[in-house]
């Protein structure tokens, strides 16, 4: 009886030891959430943003200052063969004698507000115009990122019905410095804002170079004013290092230039649905922040330092480029260092996955569309040739993604307000 009882017990033992060494440890699964599309892939130039109208036309740009072979054009419309257009217009893409000015020393950025020099955002506002954000800066071609010159930074209204510029906005150089990188604007039309009636945009500055703020602009009179600046919510963390695909990313340009840390500033933004509260976070950290719009758009004495100690912070939720709103008033923003987008519920402060997926590396720009998706770019930022020791490692195509927003989720719109054709150079 002993002996068949041992026989059992080993029996048993051999048996759980061979589902054991048939099992196989838990891992990643590397993707979540609701099903990814493919929209469009760019084989031409490197692109940053993307901006979706009601009807569905589709729009990028191509920042020079990032990427110096961004030549042919610095805006385009997408089509669904995989092929760009600039747009409006070859012509207004193509500043007569280029886009670096070199009578300037050292050389500068064309100072040309009739044309495009180096457009870092495209945005289809609430009452579907579209919007061009210019830096107004570009690079040379070993990398090197030149100041603007007046009339470079400058913000221009295009309406989507005639493809006509209705608006062009020029910065001073008090609204945008010449070391200044104007990134992301987000737009509320309500007429009540301003005495002017056309509604203000908020845009992000987040300059390298360090003077990074808030600047707001008053939509109608072509004012513009800086606020929240070089405070540590708008500055990136020092000595960020961020680690992508598994490794770490540092900023080292080409061979023998000195390694440093990733350090853009305030960069993403989003509106609440009811236009009172600006989320913003810098591509330098992972912390997001919030301020009252009213404490932006204060012109007293006092608005600075009062927009000052309203800044709320939020917590960490990721390393971000973009942030998008819908109407369920969720902030979507990319978790890059986990190849996935957040959303951010701000009536509770939690952080939650919205769709993960192994393609995704550099979640840049996301646009809301009017058809329930979210679009967003994958560029592969992290791989060019500032981040890897001179060498260019992406590889084309780079990818315009989509994917439907949950609980019915769609773009916030408001009315056009009334406007005529101006050019205002402040």
């Amino acid at each position: 009886m002993i002996h068949h009882i041992t026989a059992l017990v080993a029996a048993l033992a051999a048996t759980a030891r061979a589902q054991q060494s048939q099992a196989q440890p838990i891992s990643d699964p590397g993707t979540y959430g609701p099903q990814v599309e493919i929209a469009h892939l760019y084989y031409d130039e490197w692109p940053t943003g993307i901006a979706v109208s009601r009807s569905g036309r589709m729009f990028s740009n191509y920042p020079p200052a990032l990427e110096p072979t961004n030549q042919a054009y610095t805006v385009a419309e997408l089509f669904s063969n995989n092929t760009e257009r600039p747009y409006p217009s070859a012509q207004i893409n193509s500043p007569p004698g280029g886009r670096i000015n070199y009578t300037d020393y050292p050389p500068t950025g064309a100072g040309t507000p009739n044309y495009l020099v180096g457009v870092q955002s495209v945005v289809v506002d609430p009452a579907d115009r579209l919007w061009i954000l210019d830096t107004g800066r570009v690079a040379t071609q070993n990398g090197t990122q030149l100041t603007a010159s007046y009339g470079g930074p400058k913000l221009i209204g295009v309406d989507l019905t005639t493809d006509t510029i209705f608006k062009t906005i020029v910065f001073d150089p008090t609204a945008a410095p010449a070391d200044s990188y104007l990134n992301d604007v987000r737009f509320d039309l309500s007429p009540s804002l301003t005495a002017s009636g056309q509604g203000v945009a908020y845009i992000t500055d987040s300059s390298s170079e360090g003077r990074n703020a808030i600047v707001v602009v008053d939509l109608g009179t072509g004012e513009a004013w800086r606020r929240l600046m070089n405070i540590p919510a708008t500055q990136a963390d020092e000595g960020f290092v961020p680690t992508i695909w598994g490794q770490p990313v540092y900023m080292n340009g080409t061979t023998g230039m000195p390694i440093g840390n990733v350090n853009f500033g305030a960069d993403g933004i989003a509106l609440s649905v009811d236009g009172s509260t600006l989320f913003f976070k810098t591509t330098g950290g992972r912390e997001m922040y919030s301020v009252p719009t009213a404490r932006l758009r204060d012109r007293s004495p006092f608005a600075e330092i009062l927009a000052r100690g309203a800044v709320g912070y939020l917590g960490e939720t990721g390393l971000s480029d973009g942030l998008e709103t819908d109407t369920n008033n969720m902030i979507y923003g990319g978790n890059i260092e986990d190849n996935s987008i957040g959303m951010y519920n701000p009536a509770t402060g939690i952080l939650q996955t919205f769709v993960r997926d192994p393609r995704f590396s550099w979640t840049d720009t996301l646009s809301v569309a009017a058809d329930g998706y979210l679009y967003f770019t994958e560029n592969q930022l992290w791989l060019g040739a500032g981040y890897q020791g001179g060498v260019n490692k992406r590889v084309k195509p780079y990818v315009l993604f989509r994917v439907k927003l949950p609980n019915g989720g769609m773009k916030i719109t408001q009315s056009a307000p009334d406007t005529g054709n101006s050019t205002m150079r402040l």
